[in-house]
């Protein structure tokens, strides 16, 4: 504790033992995460544009575009600097407040996932009560506690992580600031604050979980006694997209956070972040939105609009 130095800024280390491919990285990731900004806002403005639409099932799709939208923009536009300067530094409010908004928003989207499973039980166990339970209310109180939660639980594990002192290096072995890698850098035990995000990120992940898993047992149960083919094929369909996104990110989150340090291993840890901090966001618009034949209706009905009032104008 005698030997702590103030740390003014980290070394992002994820990228420099990439040097000879580092302008083809830049490229691929500068494409995805395109991908992701316009596969996910052309969703939101769907979603926006058509009012049968505006039915609980999308305003958790539309937030779950926001997330995805905005869980990439924490990371990935300083990820492609550091390729291009190669300088791989960023300062100390700037590491903190990635890592706040980073944590914030994966433990968002957790929550929000349990939520729309929650919201697919009701609609296919409980279908002639689904517009009385699922009100309008309860989908705000839903979405406001997934994003409370999730906040709330990043700002204890960011002051517990940046209340330690920093003076073995401030070099970061991740791409970007993340809990475990930047707790490696502390002189000071880290006991107390690895306890705190395995239990309390056990708990909030262990009952996300369960909601989901829940909900699900009661929505197959229920698919299996659909008596028309047609309907639990449109039904599972619907189901099995949410369950790939839900596996996808759940697990990623999971291997990262709630294990004990002594597991943790960088170029492994680095590929699955990779995963659900860049990968994932892409991937959800194709596997449970733009899949969906409402969403694809509606985006089309939205460009023939745009054309028409064009061709009027003109």
């Amino acid at each position: 504790m005698e030997n702590a130095t103030t740390v003014s800024e980290f070394i992002l280390m994820g990228l420099s033992d990439l040097p000879t491919v580092r302008f083809s990285l830049f490229i691929v990731v500068l494409l995805i995460y395109l991908f992701t900004l316009v596969g996910n806002g052309t969703i939101l403005l769907g979603i926006g544009a058509d009012s049968h639409l505006h039915n609980p099932m999308y305003f958790f799709l539309s937030n779950l575009s926001l997330l995805d939208i905005f869980c990439p923009t924490v990371t990935v536009p300083n990820m492609l600097v550091n390729l291009l300067s190669e300088s791989n530094t960023i300062s100390f409010a700037g590491c903190v407040l990635q890592l706040h908004f980073l944590v914030g928003l994966a433990g968002t989207e957790v929550f929000l996932l349990a939520a729309m499973a929650y919201d697919r039980f009701v609609a296919i166990c409980n279908p002639l009560r689904y517009t009385v339970i699922m009100s309008k209310k309860l989908c705000l109180q839903m979405t406001a506690g997934t994003w409370i939660t999730g906040f709330f639980n990043s700002l204890l594990h960011t002051v517990m992580t940046f209340t330690l002192p920093f003076c073995k290096s401030n070099r970061v072995n991740q791409y970007y600031c993340d809990i475990p890698p930047v707790m490696a850098l502390s002189c000071a035990s880290t006991y107390v604050a690895e306890m705190v995000v395995l239990i309390v990120g056990g708990i909030l992940g262990v009952g996300a979980f369960l909601v989901t898993l829940v909900s699900y047992i009661h929505i197959i149960s229920t698919i299996l006694r659909i008596r028309s083919t047609q309907g639990k094929r449109k039904a599972f369909s619907t189901c099995a997209s949410h369950l790939i996104v839900v596996c996808l990110f759940n697990g990623s989150i999971t291997f990262t956070y709630i294990r004990p340090s002594s597991s943790h291993h960088p170029d492994r840890d680095r590929l699955v972040s990779m995963l659900y901090g860049v990968i994932t966001p892409m991937l959800n618009p194709l596997i449970y939105s733009l899949r969906n034949k409402e969403v694809k209706g509606a985006l089309k009905r939205m460009i023939v609009h745009k054309c028409l009032k064009r061709e009027r104008v003109a």
